[in-house]
């Protein structure tokens, strides 16, 4: 199984450069960010990025990203 890497912020900028090198280092990538457009373009670029939207503000969404990772071998969070 592919250890999990969570970027935050992956829609544009550093966060989507480190997604790329994430992806492309052998990890399982979790892109999240609240533009799901810019996510999916992402995506795109990738098979091992995975997009989800979340907003970091907003305890809920945090939360369904949490139970969304349980039990995954994350190993890296770039917040």
């Amino acid at each position: 199984m592919k250890d999990y890497a969570i970027v935050t912020g992956a829609s544009s900028g550093i966060g989507a450069a480190t997604a790329k090198l994430l992806a492309a280092n052998g990890f399982h990538v979790v892109a999240a960010a609240r533009r799901m457009d810019r996510l999916a373009e992402l995506a795109k670029s990738d098979s091992n990025i995975e997009i989800v939207e979340l907003d970091v503000t907003n305890q809920k969404s945090v939360d369904a990203l949490a139970s969304k990772l349980a039990g995954k071998p994350v190993s890296v969070l770039v917040n």
